[in-house]
């Protein structure tokens, strides 16, 4: 398995530096590897997991949560129930804000055709 430095982990995984940092000190990153420097370095699997989690913040998963869910994905298998409904329950806010920037985005490619209509513009 490779291993990598705390500067390409944050260029892997799209996260800052403060970032990795902040995430491992509120747990969302737990049982990082140090050199015998003290250096951090992260895995193949600790990539996954940043995966996992840009994903949650990306599609507006509060810390909480994420940190709920880091939690329950710690404690094994028997906390999957658990783990499914919170997911579930993302998915539902996340589907309602996706619709909702529907509704923005057509009302926003309304006010642009009007506006060049207006003006003579072409669209695009």
């Amino acid at each position: 398995m490779s291993v990598y430095t705390p500067a390409e982990t944050a260029r892997r995984s799209g996260f800052s530096l403060d970032t990795l940092r902040y995430y491992e000190k509120i747990g969302l990153l737990a049982d990082i590897e140090r050199t015998s420097g003290g250096q951090r370095v992260f895995t193949d699997d600790d990539l996954g997991w940043l995966g996992v989690l840009r994903c949650l913040r990306d599609t507006g998963m509060p810390i909480a949560q994420m940190a709920t869910y880091a939690e329950l994905c710690r404690a094994g298998a028997d906390s999957e129930p658990e783990r499914l409904a919170l997911l579930r329950q993302h998915a539902v806010r996340v589907e309602e804000q996706m619709q909702l920037l529907g509704r923005q985005y057509a009302h926003l490619e309304e006010k642009i055709r009007y506006y060049a209509e207006r003006t003579g513009a072409r669209s695009g």
